[in-house]
C-alpha cells in the first residue's frame, strides 16, 4: 500500500512510499482511508522521534473493507472515522472497533477526518469538566484545531465562552462566529471567577488561567504549545474566599473509554453543519511537506487535511 513514511533524510521528515498492508487483529476492522488530518503534536514530536519507515497518523476517515473477525464493529462498506496511535497516513488502516465512529453517507470524509483528536479531545475534556450550562468557560489557544472545536462545543453546551488568542484583532470575528462571547489576548484579561478553563497552551498561560478560577472551578490541561514548564507562585494553591475547591486536571484522549460513541456523535454534527471543521489547509499526498511546514511554523489556524484518494 502507499503511505507517508518517516524519512529523516528529507526536509519534511516524510516521503511517499510503499509499506506492507496492515494485518488486523480479531477486534479490528480494515479501513481504506480517504482522508487524514495532521495534528501539530504528531508532526512536531512524532516525526522527530519515530524510526525511518514508520507510518504515523492519529486521524483518518474512510470505508471498512474488512470487518472484525470477532463480530464487533461495523460491516464492510460502512463509512467510518477512526483514531489510533499510528497508521492513519496510509491507504489502509487496521483499527480497533472501540475507536471507530460511524459516518453519515452525505458527509465529506475530509471534513470528518478532522474529528478524532481535535473534536473528541474538546468534547471529552468538556465532559470531564462537568455541566457547562450557564458556566463561564475560558478556552486558551482558541485558534487551533482543538480550540476551535472547544469554542463551538462549549457554546452548544450553554456556556458563556471566552476565547483567548494572541491576535484578537485578526481572529476575533472568526471566533465570535464560532460561538465565543468574548475574545481576549491572554488569560490575564479574563475576569476572576471562571468556572472552567480548557488550556491548550501550558506554561505561564496555564498558571495565569488557573489563578482566574473561582470556587469549584476546574482547569483541564490539554495542550502544551509553549513547551515550557509551569511555575506556580507561593499562595497560588492556598484556599481563600472565592478560590475554594479548585482543581487542575491532566488529560489525554487515548485513555478515555467508549470513544466510538463520541466519534459517531461528532461525525453527525459535522455532517449536518452543526459543527464547523475549520479546515485551514487541504491538499493531496504530494502536498504533505507543505502542510508539515505550515504546521511547524504556526501558519495554520485550524485543521490541515490530506485527501488520499
Amino acid at each position: 500500500m502507499r503511505a507517508l513514511l518517516v524519512d529523516h533524510s528529507v526536509p519534511s521528515g516524510l516521503r511517499l512510499g510503499e509499506a506492507p498492508d496492515p494485518i488486523p487483529a480479531s477486534d479490528q476492522v480494515l479501513v481504506r482511508v480517504a482522508a487524514t488530518s495532521l495534528n501539530f503534536g504528531e508532526v512536531r514530536h512524532g516525526i522527530a522521534n519515530a524510526e525511518d519507515g514508520t507510518v504515523l497518523g492519529w486521524d483518518a476517515a474512510g470505508v471498512v473493507v474488512q470487518a472484525a473477525a470477532d463480530g464487533s464493529g461495523p460491516p464492510v462498506g460502512t463509512r467510518v472515522v477512526t483514531l489510533a496511535w499510528a497508521g492513519g497516513w496510509a491507504e489502509l488502516r487496521a483499527v480497533s472497533t472501540d475507536m471507530i465512529g460511524i459516518v453519515p453517507e452525505h458527509a465529506d470524509l475530509g471534513a470528518i477526518s478532522t474529528i478524532p483528536v481535535a473534536a473528541a479531545t474538546a468534547l471529552r475534556a468538556l465532559d470531564r469538566m462537568g455541566p457547562t450550562l450557564g458556566r463561564r468557560i475560558l478556552v486558551t489557544g482558541a485558534t487551533g484545531g482543538t480550540g476551535r472545536y472547544a469554542v463551538q462545543l462549549a457554546r452548544l453546551g450553554g456556556a458563556y465562552v471566552i476565547a483567548s488568542t494572541g491576535d484578537p484583532a485578526r481572529h476575533g470575528d472568526a471566533l465570535r462566529a464560532l460561538g465565543a462571547h468574548e475574545v481576549i489576548r491572554s488569560p490575564e484579561e479574563a475576569d476572576p471567577g471562571l468556572d472552567g478553563v480548557l488550556d491548550m497552551v501550558g506554561g505561564q498561560q496555564l498558571v495565569t488561567a488557573f489563578d482566574r478560577l473561582g470556587d469549584g472551578g476546574t482547569l483541564i490541561a490539554i495542550g502544551h504549545a509553549t513547551e515550557e514548564g509551569e511555575r506556580f507562585p507561593f499562595g497560588a494553591l492556598i484556599n481563600s474566599e472565592g478560590r475554594q475547591d479548585r482543581s487542575l486536571v491532566t488529560f489525554w484522549l487515548m485513555y478515555c473509554r467508549r470513544l466510538d460513541r463520541s466519534l459517531t456523535w461528532l461525525a453527525e454534527q459535522v455532517a449536518d453543519g452543526v459543527l464547523s471543521p475549520e479546515i485551514a489547509w487541504r491538499g493531496g499526498w504530494d502536498d504533505a511537506p507543505e502542510a508539515v511546514s505550515a504546521l511547524l511554523e504556526r501558519r495554520l489556524h485550524g485543521k490541515a487535511v490530506l485527501d488520499l484518494t
